[in-house]
């Protein structure tokens, strides 16, 4: 199973992190979040990774220029778009940036919120399915209500995000069969702050269950 933790802003968690196991680290290329990183800090997080992982770069309604001017200073290997971009839009960056995996982020607020990502199912590489907040783009600590995604059954990879914690993880994946799950404040002392005790405390859920990788 993908293991991603988004919102990494520490040299030294990010390494830490990535040796417990995490399969992706997100960096947070939004500049109004909390948890926002410049490319120099992604790059200093990146130099003390020494285990393979996928390094995604978080964006939200940003241009093309914007997101190509981040992955031109910095070792991304994935784009996250998780604002109000377009089919259309995706597909631009999917055809401008072919050798960077495409995630499409969605915040979940009822069964017609799921109707709209048929859309998108030809146009990225992996959805991500996040709570809604009418204020909060992510990080929000909310959790989805799973009843809604019982059968959601997409043609690509996804990843289940919104509220997921060491307590929880279990429960969730009991319910549901994502490709991969994808936690930000749930292993947060403060944004941008990862408690390392509860990012242990997750792997061992997921070793529990045999999902870990």
């Amino acid at each position: 199973m993908r293991i991603k933790i988004c919102g990494i802003t520490k040299p030294s968690q990010g390494q830490a992190i990535a040796q417990l196991g995490a399969t992706a680290l997100g960096f947070i290329c939004v500049p109004q979040s909390p948890r926002y990183v410049t490319p120099e800090q992604i790059k200093a997080v990146v130099a003390e990774v020494s285990t393979k992982v996928d390094l995604i770069g978080v964006f939200a309604n940003a241009s093309l220029a914007e997101i190509e001017k981040v992955l031109q200073e910095t070792p991304l290997t994935g784009i996250q778009l998780h604002g109000d971009e377009s089919p259309q839009f995706c597909d631009q960056v999917k055809q401008s940036f072919g050798n960077f995996e495409v995630i499409k982020a969605f915040r979940i607020k009822n069964l017609q919120s799921l109707e709209t990502i048929n859309g998108y199912f030809d146009r990225v590489d992996t959805l991500l399915l996040d709570a809604y907040h009418p204020q909060l783009l992510g990080g929000t600590g909310h959790t989805l209500n799973w009843d809604t995604l019982e059968e959601f059954k997409p043609p690509l990879p996804w990843l289940l995000a919104g509220g997921l914690n060491p307590d929880n993880v279990q429960l969730a994946l009991n319910r549901l069969q994502p490709t991969g799950i994808d936690l930000s404040s749930g292993v947060e002392r403060s944004p941008g702050d990862k408690d390392l005790t509860k990012v242990t405390q997750l792997f061992k859920q997921l070793d529990q269950k045999n999902l870990r990788n």
